[in-house]
């Protein structure tokens, strides 16, 4: 099963620039247990619009079977960890 965890972001958003470490050292630790998509929301538009992103950072975690989670704000690791866990990683 594939597990994916898109980060919505955009370069001018304070707290997407929080939320990048804490994504960079999951990515560290979990390695090959699921995929990071990173979406720029100015670039991709129609991206964001398909997953109704209205705030950033959005993240959103999902498998095979869709949407497992979603989070809006800074999101600690430890809820991140537990939703890709949730989702199969």
């Amino acid at each position: 099963m594939t597990v994916r965890l898109l980060d919505f972001h955009a370069d001018w958003c304070g707290p997407c620039k929080t939320q990048d470490p804490i994504l960079e050292e999951i990515q560290e630790d979990l390695g090959d247990a699921f995929e990071l998509q990173k979406v720029n929301v100015d670039e991709e538009q129609d991206v964001a619009n398909q997953y109704q992103v209205r705030s950033l950072p959005t993240l959103i975690v999902e498998n095979d079977d869709g949407v497992v989670d979603r989070f809006v704000g800074v999101t600690q690791r430890e809820d991140i960890e537990a939703a890709l866990s949730e989702a199969g990683a």
